[in-house]
């Protein structure tokens, strides 16, 4: 944005320094002369001395006397207010803003690409020092975030890239075995755009709860997870794993879609990554004071402490999932974060004992008011 060249804050600082010193001294001046004045009286008639007269005249100091001494010591007292609140003004407005210069250096740094610089601004805790610990605070925020954004495109890049490398050596195969059953071929490379196109849709829907561009309406997760454990059944049956729902109605505001997308990602997640037989799935929504739950537990293998946290990075997966058939693209639990993120909730994955992972997704419960009720 192009600004109009103006004032510097510290030359603004020290006129108005200077200026309300300067009203403080003509006040107080005033009240001086005032004050001065109810004790003075005005000369009485005939006793000036007369016109020409030799004789010394003794007479109490008048009105015209105080004035005549009072007024070139009240003006030199106002210039050298003056002068003393330029001069002041201008070296306390400097120590003032030194930390701002700080700041701005910063800043100017940021926008030149370097995000691990930060300001640390000494002394106690004002104004100022709580501006520089919240831009060290957003500094360090945006330094994780493009690192993140930065991990996640490579990832992404690599994910991409290997549908379009077994395409391309599919078709070259082809090319050089001219007796190659086709219909093979076509299978293979059904499935191969079949998981590219899965790739994508699961990177647009990340794109889309990052944006938070979604309707927003009255949503029970309840009745949410029925729908999502339905839909997975045939999934868990072929898996040999049975799924168990319940718990109370967890009313909250958000995106059925997003919302519908986040418990069946959970479900699918628990139902793929579980015992070969005779795993479990718990499915269970509950009601807090101000918050809903939707939990989903599965049995499986034992996780260590260190391994949970990854889960939920783009294209990770623990050390005993590998790629299946159903083991979707590597996204399911970093799109449950964003979802979550986007609804102004909390993610939490845990190890169970026994074995398994309990995921929280911790929602705003809905009010009358946030669901579009009466006020």
């Amino acid at each position: 944005m192009t600004r109009a060249p103006g004032l510097s804050v510290r030359l603004k600082l020290t006129l108005s320094y200077a200026g309300f010193l300067m009203v403080a001294g003509v006040l107080l001046l005033a009240t001086v002369w005032v004050f001065l004045l109810r004790y003075v009286p005005d000369p009485p008639p005939g006793t000036r001395d007369p016109a020409g007269s030799d004789v010394p005249f003794l007479h109490s100091p008048t009105r015209d006397d105080l004035l005549e001494a009072f007024a070139p010591r009240a003006a030199q007292m106002l210039v050298f207010l003056l002068l003393f609140g330029l001069v002041g003004g201008w070296i306390l407005a400097g120590r003032m803003l030194t930390p701002l210069t700080r700041i701005t250096d910063a800043t100017r740094r940021a926008t030149h690409g370097s995000l691990s610089h930060r300001i640390r601004l000494p002394g106690r805790r004002d104004e100022i020092r709580e501006l520089a610990d919240a831009f060290d605070t957003m500094l360090a925020r945006l330094e994780t975030h493009v690192a993140e954004q930065q991990r996640f495109a490579a990832n992404a890049s690599h994910e991409l890239r290997t549908p379009l490398a077994i395409s391309q050596a599919l078709l070259d195969v082809a090319r050089l075995d001219p007796t190659r059953d086709p219909g093979t071929l076509v299978e293979r490379l059904r499935d191969v755009n079949t998981r590219a196109i899965n790739l994508t849709e699961a990177l647009l829907l990340l794109s889309r709860a990052d944006r938070r561009s979604f309707p927003r309406e009255r949503v029970d997760l309840s009745l949410v997870a029925e729908e999502a454990t339905e839909t997975l059944l045939p999934l868990a049956e072929k898996h040999g794993v049975t799924i168990e729902t319940g718990g109370d109605v967890a009313p909250a505001v958000g995106s059925h879609a997003l919302l519908l997308q986040l418990t069946t990602n959970l479900v699918h997640n628990a139902i793929v990554h579980n015992l070969p037989d005779a795993g479990a799935v718990w499915v269970t929504t509950s009601v807090g004071p101000t918050a809903v739950v939707l939990t989903v537990e599965n049995t499986g293998a034992t996780l260590t402490p260190e391994s949970v946290p990854t889960l939920v990075e783009p294209f990770r997966r623990g050390a005993d999932r590998s790629r299946t058939d159903d083991a979707g693209v590597g996204l399911g639990l970093a799109i449950v974060k964003r979802i979550t993120e986007a609804h102004d909730g909390t993610l939490s994955l845990t190890g169970r004992a026994g074995g398994g992972l309990r995921v929280a997704v911790r929602l705003p419960a809905a009010t009358e008011r946030a669901a579009g009720g009466p006020p």
